[in-house]
């Protein structure tokens, strides 16, 4: 077997990622992407088969159950190829490339991923999730172990002459497009802004809220744009689609109610039926998008749901040392859902009769259920707890005070965890990722900001702290994963541009001149390592790093944005905080790079719309100069983060030792001199400052007055 593996495992037993541990003891003779996979499928002229999934994935929990841990399919896959495992959280880079062939072939995608391809990564079969055996006339796997095996041995140059023409297509898509896009340059402008609008409002379903039908995911990047639109024009229609769409995903399924946090997304119109996992992108995004509806609006209602998503993350997604877990599977004891629902029965027993009687009326259960987990669509008393409508509703319905509601459920949700807690737990993947971790930085930064909560502030500090000390290499350079000790994989796009929008934000509310050095820093190694020089924008891997089929760049939002759409965003922020008009070029030569496909289809690039808001202003650069000591300054300084005014960016320097870092990271900050009577604040825009003013009053005019 090798000194690779031990008895009864495979290659895969000495690999950190919880997706390879998972199969580490399928009898596959499993290898990850290595050169030692490659070399070996030269050496015995077989294809490669290529598996690409996810820890929380339920259909890749099923094909291994069907397939990789049946000794026959495993046999077959053994003899026939050279089988090698990739989780696509750690190289979304292979995942990328090769959903893209499976799209052009199949037409669809979706995890799992499997492609059969030569031993130089060329690819000439892709499909997603396949069964043991042949199925409603979809072939199963063995049927296609033993079909290729033939091909390869029969027909082989056909198989071969097939990879190089799907590899060259897709090759000459990407550059097609490019030059698409640069032929047909559209300036993006307002009316971008109002197409984006325009179109999200076509596909808005205002029954339920969200966009599209089922399934639907939380699109929060959507809603962020979305309050910004309104922010920008007054348009109240923009805000009522926010509003709706974050009222229905709360009160819906999709929300753990006993727990807390949002579960990947809805399979349903309605928010009521998840598919059960938990990821840290979700999280990080949703509650952004609840603090800005929050300031936004003063609804209690988004404050309360924000801090109860970040009290789940605090609790079960924090590593003790720093950073933030990956996902939560959606499947327990082999059933998807199974650690979530509930019999009316269970309540009974949990609680005594006022109790049940008032926690099965709220949460809307049902005796027969209202989770159907088969495909005859029969139900079998399980239940997704959900409101049908908001708690204030509810306690004028029953004739009591909300607060009153409020007390008596959460009595009822502490017994409800306390039982929910003896079931098996779902696996959590404890990978610490750098980019989705920026993402949550982020967020945390913002809590604070609006909700005056410094605990969050700390708990971005410890995580951007851990990543700064553990993902940052001895080029200060960063990676892309932590796992049980090990930090490894060369950081992506997505890593730098996530990973400086955290530091930007938990620099807004920390005022340490440390994390915007670093944002700064990581800022200019992502010019130097990701930009591309002759066509604009940004690759998704590196110069140092392996290239797989092609270089690609990305600027479509799936279910968190792209690193350009994001990268753009980050260096305006920058470009107004240190006054380096670098990187304003870069970013507009990044939207101008990919302004065709904005301008033609804006609400699919929702986070290049934000960009765009903020590059086409007003903004504003605030800065405030007063003792860092003195309440009076704490005070000016949390009066202007608590409001939504999203085209500002804030700088902090002292009246005490005139901040040294400050000035020469923002030389402009330099010749802008406190008042003795309190903390002054300077709004600039335009690199022109107006009249310092102790009055924060009067800052808030100024900055309304876009």
């Amino acid at each position: 077997m090798g000194s690779e593996r031990g008895s009864g495992s495979n290659r895969l037993v000495s690999e950190k990622s919880p997706y390879l541990q998972q199969h580490s003891h399928n009898p596959v003779d499993w290898y990850p992407w290595s050169a030692k996979a490659f070399d070996r499928a030269r050496k015995e002229d077989k294809p490669v088969f290529l598996s690409i999934g996810y820890s929380t994935c339920h259909w890749c929990h099923v094909i291994e159950k069907e397939s990789f841990e049946d000794p026959e399919v495993a046999r077959m896959l053994n003899d026939a190829f050279v089988c090698i495992k990739v989780d696509r959280e750690e190289r979304p880079d292979l995942d990328a490339a090769y959903m893209k062939i499976c799209q052009a072939i199949t037409g669809a995608g979706g995890w799992p991923l499997h492609i059969i391809m030569t031993a130089d990564k060329k690819p000439f079969f892709a499909a997603t999730y396949i069964p043991k055996k042949n199925r409603f006339g979809k072939l199963g796997m063995i049927e296609i172990i033993q079909q290729i095996k033939m091909l390869w041995k029969s027909r082989r140059q056909e198989l071969v002459d097939s990879a190089e023409k799907i590899t060259a297509l897709l090759k000459n898509t990407e550059k097609e497009t490019e030059n698409v896009d640069r032929a047909h340059f559209e300036k993006l402008s307002e009316s971008t802004l109002d197409e984006a609008y325009r179109q999200l409002l076509e596909t808005f379903d205002k029954a339920n809220g969200g966009f599209e039908f089922a399934p639907k995911f939380p699109s929060p990047h959507r809603l962020s744009f979305l309050l910004r639109y309104w922010k920008r024009v007054g348009d109240n229609r923009a805000l009522q689609m926010v509003e709706k769409t974050l009222t229905a995903m709360q009160l819906g399924g999709l929300y753990d109610h006993l727990g807390f946090g949002f579960h990947r997304y809805s399979t349903d119109a309605s928010w009521l039926v998840p598919h059960f996992e938990k990821m840290l992108y979700d999280q990080a995004m949703l509650v952004t998008a609840y603090v800005e509806a929050f300031q936004a609006t003063g609804k209690q209602e988004y404050w309360q749901t924000a801090m109860e998503v970040i009290s789940y993350v605090i609790q079960d997604m924090a590593d003790p040392c720093g950073g933030f877990y990956t996902a939560e599977d959606a499947d327990s004891e082999g059933e998807e859902g199974k650690y979530y629902l509930w019999t009316e029965e269970q309540i009974q027993k949990t609680l005594d009769q006022s109790e049940a009687e008032l926690v099965k009326r709220v949460f809307s259960t049902e005796r027969e259920g209202n989770f159907v987990e088969n495909e005859n669509g029969k139900k079998n008393g399980k239940n997704i707890l959900h409101l049908k409508a908001p708690l204030n509703e509810t306690a004028s319905n029953l004739g009591l005070s909300q607060m009153e509601l409020q007390s008596r459920l959460e009595e009822s949700r502490k017994k409800l965890l306390i039982f929910r807690a003896k079931r098996i737990h779902p696996d959590k993947d404890d990978k610490i990722l750098t980019d989705w971790n920026g993402l949550m930085i982020a967020a945390l930064a913002k809590a604070d900001q609006a909700l005056k909560r410094p605990d969050y502030s700390t708990a971005a500090r410890k995580a951007a702290d851990f990543i700064i000390e553990h993902l940052i290499d001895a080029q200060g350079r960063l990676l892309h994963r932590y796992c049980k000790g090990e930090a490894s994989i060369p950081g992506f796009l997505d890593d730098y541009a996530f990973f400086v929008w955290g530091l930007i934000e938990l620099y807004e509310s920390v005022l340490d001149a440390k994390y915007l050095r670093y944002a700064i820093d990581l800022a200019n190694k992502m010019l130097a390592h990701f930009w591309d020089g002759e066509n604009g924008g940004f690759y998704h891997t590196a110069d140092y790093s392996e290239i797989v089929l092609e270089r690609r760049k990305e600027i479509y939002d799936g279910a968190y944005p792209s690193g350009n759409s994001v990268a753009a965003l980050v260096l305006l922020f920058l470009a107004r905080i240190t006054g380096t008009t670098e990187f304003e070029e870069k970013a507009t030569q990044l939207m101008r790079t990919f302004s065709f496909k904005g301008a033609r289809s804006p609400s699919a690039y929702a986070q290049l719309m934000i960009a765009l808001d903020f590059a086409l202003g007003p903004s504003s650069e605030v800065v405030f100069v007063g003792d860092p000591q003195k309440r009076d300054t704490d005070e000016i300084v949390r009066t202007v983060q608590s409001r939504f005014l999203p085209r500002k960016v804030m700088l902090f320097r002292s009246s005490v030792d005139k901040s040294p870092e400050i000035t020469a990271l923002a030389s402009f900050t330099r010749d802008l001199k406190g008042e003795q009577t309190g903390t002054t604040v300077f709004v600039c825009r335009d690199h022109v400052c107006n009249f310092p003013t102790t009055d924060v009053h009067k800052v808030l005019e100024m900055l309304e007055d876009h």
